[in-house]
């Protein structure tokens, strides 16, 4: 299988494991801890990664441009505000 214009291959172990190559993974910007989804589209599997915020657009989210030190209560405040925002029912 050819991705991106690089072969790809994985090895399936006798647990079920499979190792994601390196090139998908910077690709996709997946390291360890990341969650992956599996979708069966016809006779074929499509991979998706499933966190789809990095630490900076978290940041982006709850804060202004302007670097400020923040306590712990005011980014679990923001947190919460940002996630009620972000998931509020339309």
């Amino acid at each position: 299988m050819v991705i991106w214009g690089v072969p790809a291959y994985s090895r399936l172990t006798a647990q079920g494991q499979i190792s994601v190559p390196a090139q998908i993974r910077r690709r996709l910007g997946v390291g360890p801890g990341s969650l992956l989804e599996w979708d069966a589209e016809g006779d074929n599997v499509v991979v998706r990664r499933t966190g789809r915020y990095t630490s900076e657009d978290v940041h982006q989210a709850l804060f202004d441009t302007t670097p400020k030190r923040r306590t712990l209560k005011e980014l679990k405040e923001g947190l919460r505000k940002y996630a009620q925002e972000r998931h509020a029912r339309r």
